[in-house]
């Protein structure tokens, strides 16, 4: 099986500080959830991972939008943007940076669940025919992505996946597994498109997308969990797996 060989001490420039584990699960009703997911260039693809995580064949990226209009810290958009794959044998996916368009959210999220976000401007925009995310950092566009033509699917078709988070927790460096639960109320899907990226200002600059895999959108409550595991970002899954309570 593959190992992810990227440089941890690299990787974790920027990282999020965790102060502790003890945040509690946070409901975040009336969401939008956007997911777009590319397959990406395979060339160096190990590289783009810690080693405590393996690389998927194909490699893939998904951008993962949620728009709230109400949470404890007021409305916010945020993007994440991942790549897929595997902790042990479960599938993951390794964020590599995230957006967000309200500075107080995205404190939170760094401070209780490790995610690396950045502020700038995110719109996430339902049209009858279309659904469009739109990033800016520093007031350059850094994504626009979405999906076209949406058609009705079954909630249960829709696939989410674990972020694996790398954060500076009381531990030190970990990857933080973050499960959000989702409940879905409907959802669509549709034809994906990317027509601008800078991969760079989103965390990893080798990103580049070759082939559009799908595209959902969904109407749902996202409950943020209570942490349960982080592991080493430099061991296997099988040895590196630590419980936050242990």
């Amino acid at each position: 099986m593959l190992s992810g060989t990227a440089d941890v001490a690299a990787l974790a420039r920027g990282a999020p500080e965790m102060p502790d584990f003890k945040t509690a699960a946070e409901a975040l009703a009336d969401a939008l959830v956007l997911q777009v997911t590319f397959e990406i260039s395979a060339s160096g693809l190990e590289a783009r991972l810690p080693p405590g995580l393996h690389p998927t064949l194909p490699p893939l990226v998904t951008f993962v939008a949620w728009r709230l209009d109400e949470s404890p810290w007021g409305a916010f958009t945020l993007l994440q943007t991942r790549i897929e794959c595997r902790s042990g044998g479960r599938p993951r996916a390794f964020l590599t940076g995230a957006a967000i368009d309200n500075e107080a959210a995205g404190a939170a999220l760094a401070a209780r669940w490790g995610y690396r976000v950045a502020v700038g401007e995110v719109r996430l925009q339902r049209r009858y025919d279309e659904v469009s995310v739109h990033v800016e950092l520093a007031g350059e566009t850094v994504l626009a992505a979405g999906l076209r033509d949406p058609e009705p699917l079954a909630p249960r078709d829709v696939q989410v996946i674990a972020n694996m988070n790398l954060a500076r927790t009381p531990r030190g460096l970990r990857l933080v597994q973050v499960d959000p639960e989702i409940a879905i109320e409907r959802a669509e899907r549709g034809e994906p498109y990317l027509d601008a990226l800078d991969a760079g200002a989103l965390g990893d600059a080798t990103i580049e997308p070759v082939y559009p895999v799908a595209a959902t959108l969904c109407h749902a409550t996202i409950t943020l969990p209570a942490l349960r595991y982080v592991c080493l970002p430099d061991t296997l899954a099988f040895q590196g797996t630590e419980s936050v309570d242990g």
